[in-house]
């Protein structure tokens, strides 16, 4: 494809140009966690933050934009970010949602800062349960205790009293950026890197 003011082929983004970026943000011990958390996107994060963590001690910034996605997929990030050495500082951009909310409060809190425009969304987990009759019961059991899990989660990293958390997530609850500062899901709003205090 030809450029329309001169003979030269522009280039299209591709898989090259891509790879190209995210070795310039692995560089600079940055991980980008974008899009819906899935078993595959949850890897990737882990091997990253072992990578970052094996050759140095470094901090390491974890900038988040995802709707959600797995819940089990943001338990293994969640708890890889507390089990690397390297301090790892979370930045909440866009929306941060649901099972991105529980991998974001893997980091300690004054380590969770969002960008102005930061959704927050937390809730109760979902799930479909499907087949017998006994499995259904199963299915249901484990969506309860993950609720709970949730919860507890969410009580502890916030320092928000268990049962107003438990009252919050029943339906979906929204936090603009301040306000998620206020409920304790981040510490505090920051404009530039600068600002980050690596």
């Amino acid at each position: 494809m030809l450029s329309p003011d001169t003979d030269t082929p522009t280039r299209p983004a591709n898989a090259q140009d891509s790879a190209f970026l995210e070795e310039k943000a692995f560089r600079a011990r940055t991980v980008l966690v974008f899009g819906t958390i899935s078993d595959a996107l949850a890897a990737e994060t882990v091997r990253k933050l072992l990578a970052l963590d094996a050759e140095a001690r470094a901090p390491i910034t974890l900038v988040v934009s995802s709707p959600g996605g797995h819940l089990e997929s943001g338990d293994a990030i969640h708890d890889v970010v507390r089990f690397v050495a390297s301090p790892v500082h979370m930045v909440g951009t866009g929306w941060v949602g649901s099972a991105a909310t529980h991998l974001y409060l893997g980091a300690a809190r004054e380590r969770r800062v969002c960008l102005p425009q930061t959704r927050f969304l937390i809730h109760q987990p979902s799930g479909g349960a499907g087949g017998a009759a006994s499995d259904m019961a199963i299915q249901a059991q484990e969506i309860l205790k993950a609720r709970e899990r949730i919860a507890e989660v969410i009580a502890r990293e916030t320092g928000q009293p268990l049962e107003r958390v438990r009252q919050d997530i029943e339906r979906d609850r929204w936090m603009p950026a301040q306000e998620a500062v206020a409920y304790g899901l981040a510490s505090r709003v920051i404009r530039r890197r600068e600002e980050l205090g690596l």
